[in-house]
């Protein structure tokens, strides 16, 4: 049930988000979901691609430094509280989130969040447990 993320070091000055989705763009990867984090002398860009080996390979020969992460993506009810929801759960069994950032819906009544957990395996059996789909990576890919 994991999702494998990369991130992408950026310096922050103009241009280089626009390189790197340039790169990606003529390598035929396409992004599936995003988050770009920054201070101010660099950006953390977060990125769930459709093909994350060749992602990776085709940013690093370009000369990207490259970290891998595993997520895990989670479906969401897309109402008032659906991430609270989640976030209870989580909470009662003292899990902790990392960061998070949301993934385009693909369906009517539900949303998904990518998640960053401290543990998440116990993450992952927890939400469950408790009926929450947590998607598998493959599929998270295809969306």
């Amino acid at each position: 049930m994991r999702v494998e993320q990369i991130s992408v070091f950026l310096e922050n000055k103009a241009g280089r988000l626009a390189e790197v989705t340039s790169i990606l763009s003529e390598a035929d990867i396409n992004i599936r979901a995003l988050s770009l984090a920054d201070t101010s002398d660099f950006g953390v860009l977060r990125l769930i691609v459709d093909d994350n080996q060749k992602a990776v390979e085709t940013l690093k020969n370009r000369g990207f430094t490259i970290g891998e992460t595993d997520v895990a993506a989670v479906e969401v009810e897309d109402r008032p509280g659906g991430l609270h929801k989640i976030l209870e759960i989580l909470n009662e069994s003292q899990v902790n989130v990392e960061y998070m950032y949301a993934f385009a819906p693909y369906s009517g009544d539900k949303a998904v969040m990518i998640f960053r957990f401290d543990n998440i395996d116990e993450a992952v059996k927890i939400l469950s447990k408790n009926g929450v789909n947590v998607i598998n990576g493959n599929d998270v890919y295809t969306m």
